[in-house]
């Protein structure tokens, strides 16, 4: 019997050492091996995995590591091989031939070649199909598939980001889509692709799981299973870290400067990574709905609105105010332009031309109707903490707001698609070449399309058609200079600010490059690993 009591004592210390913070484990193992699993958090769950129709960030970043396109960028941020393995454009610019790599395989053995691209480009043409991206494909007057491994695209004009569009564009395969419907196919939730990873499952609301692909076009990742827990919750996907149930998240700017400090274990076995990203978060008006369609009510917000106190308060900094819709520090951002400044003075005077006055309750009110509006956002701290700093601001001067948050996916379907809002915050990600025709020309205001707020400035939309057409980087810079002032004096949108992206990554995950290069940390996570000696305790089929 006492025998029996030291084994029980002794289990309980092991088990107790085993979930103690204090234990002491040694990250310098550097022995790269395959296998093992790596779990991230994602505060919204894909709405698609066809990524022409989904449109968010959810989804392309999980498709991202399911699809291939012809070529990519490297950590450099230049173009190099994916599916193509080179790629030469005519003397004039208006043609594009890539050659496709041979012996390539969707993840169900089938062969990947040019018929799959020209398959593609059809689907993402197609007026049936609806995506946000067509526009810049349906400026091909031609494309041609020679033979299984050469595709061929011929534009009547110039296109300055076409290299971009075919980087972005992700190969889906014919053999199964030819006769679906892309927008309601089963495919969405059940895809076929060539890249790193497959689908194992997706349970709706918890997670989604991927496991490695032996025959991916660029071969096989070593980490043999990812798994993107779906938790809305910022602070719900920070204790999961904490107890090291996750291995990645996406921190923000109080658990980084604030937490982590305070932590010296948790930040013992934690890795911090810390780059300007490439986005922004805006506060967007419905310019459909009045007072909206009034530039003067625009700016007098825009001029409402102390964005350093939003950058102190919601990012402890960790943002830098902008005044175009360009990444800091890039040839786009015009350095002459400047945000508009904290003047309630200004703002007052300017809704004082709109036709606004002062009732006595302290309202701004025209043709006896007040100046009020709901501001809606989804689940996402920061945006909620920068809706609510707005609001106060606001109502300083008159303006009533309320607020209203939803969830990711009823935000995207019931409100943003239909445009049934009066103001919105939220954010863009950006790729890389500055052509914004996809989110400011007057053209993209369809269901699904990313003019949602329904700009419509002729001038404007010279500016992006001229914009996509010029070859020249130093006099597409200036175009792009003129359309981000013409955008900045309409205020369709009040920049808030550009944060950096920081992400706290378990120092058991190897092979992360440091500092950042310009791609960004993610940009070789195929080549992240986990030596054995680092990996959970976890059950296996094999």
């Amino acid at each position: 019997m006492k025998q029996f009591f030291l084994l029980i004592l002794s289990l309980i210390f092991i088990i107790s050492c085993s979930n103690n913070d204090s234990e002491v484990i040694d990250y310098n193992d550097n022995n790269l091996s395959s296998g093992g699993v790596m779990i991230n958090a994602m505060s919204a769950e894909p709405s698609n995995l066809i990524s022409m129709i989904a449109g968010d960030s959810a989804s392309s970043a999980i498709a991202s590591k399911i699809f291939n396109s012809l070529i990519r960028y490297d950590e450099n941020l230049n173009f190099t091989s994916d599916i193509a393995k080179s790629w030469k454009i005519s003397e004039d610019q208006k043609t594009i031939t890539f050659k496709i790599k041979k012996g390539l395989e969707w993840s169900d053995g089938k062969p990947l070649t040019s018929a799959d691209v020209y398959f593609t480009w059809k689907l993402i043409t197609n007026p049936n199909t609806r995506t946000p991206y067509g526009s810049d494909y349906t400026l091909v007057s031609e494309a041609k598939v020679p033979d299984e491994h050469t595709f061929i695209v011929t534009y009547d004009d110039n296109y300055a980001p076409a290299l971009d569009t075919w980087a972005s564009l992700e190969i889906l395969p014919k053999h199964i889509l030819e006769n679906e419907d892309v927008n309601s196919t089963f495919f969405s939730r059940k895809p076929t692709g060539s890249n790193y990873y497959k689908l194992g499952d997706w349970v709706s609301g918890q997670q989604v799981n991927l496991i490695k692909s032996e025959n991916g076009v660029l071969g096989a990742p070593y980490i043999e299973k990812l798994t993107s827990r779906i938790i809305p919750d910022t602070s719900s996907q920070f204790l999961e870290l904490s107890a090291g149930n996750i291995d990645l998240m996406n921190i923000n700017p109080i658990q980084f400067k604030r937490v982590f400090p305070a932590k010296p274990k948790l930040k013992n076995r934690t890795a911090l990574y810390k780059e300007m990203g490439n986005g922004y978060t805006y506060l967007g008006f419905n310019l459909k709905r009045e007072p909206f369609n009034n530039k003067k009510v625009r700016q007098a917000i825009n001029y409402a609105i102390n964005k350093e106190e939003v950058i102190k308060g919601v990012l402890l900094g960790l943002g830098e105010p902008i005044s175009s819709p360009y990444k800091p520090g890039t040839r786009w951002s015009d350095p002459s332009l400047k945000p508009y400044v904290y003047s309630p003075k200004k703002a007052l005077s300017l809704l004082r031309e709109a036709g606004y006055k002062m009732s006595a309750d302290n309202f701004l009110v025209k043709d006896g109707k007040a100046l009020e509006f709901e501001i809606i956002t989804n689940q996402n701290k920061q945006r909620e903490m920068t809706a609510v700093l707005i609001q106060r601001r606001l109502k300083e001067i008159g303006i009533k707001v309320s607020i209203r948050v939803i969830e990711w996916a009823s935000f995207v379907n019931r409100f943003i698609k239909p445009g049934d809002f009066d103001v919105v915050v939220l954010g863009w990600s950006l790729s890389l070449d500055p052509d914004q025709f996809n989110i400011w020309h007057s053209s993209q205001q369809g269901p699904g399309q990313f003019n949602f707020v329904g700009y419509d400035n002729k001038k404007v939309d010279q500016l992006l058609e001229k914009g996509r057409r010029e070859l020249d980087l130093d006099k597409r810079e200036k175009i792009y200079h003129e359309f981000s002032k013409q955008l900045l004096d309409d205020s369709p949108i009040v920049y808030l600010y550009a944060g950096y992206g920081l992400t706290a990554v378990n120092k058991r995950i190897k092979g992360i490059k440091s500092p950042a290069p310009p791609a960004g940390i993610y940009h070789n996570s195929q080549d992240w690993y986990i030596p054995k000696r680092l990996r959970r305790n976890e059950l296996t089929n094999k």
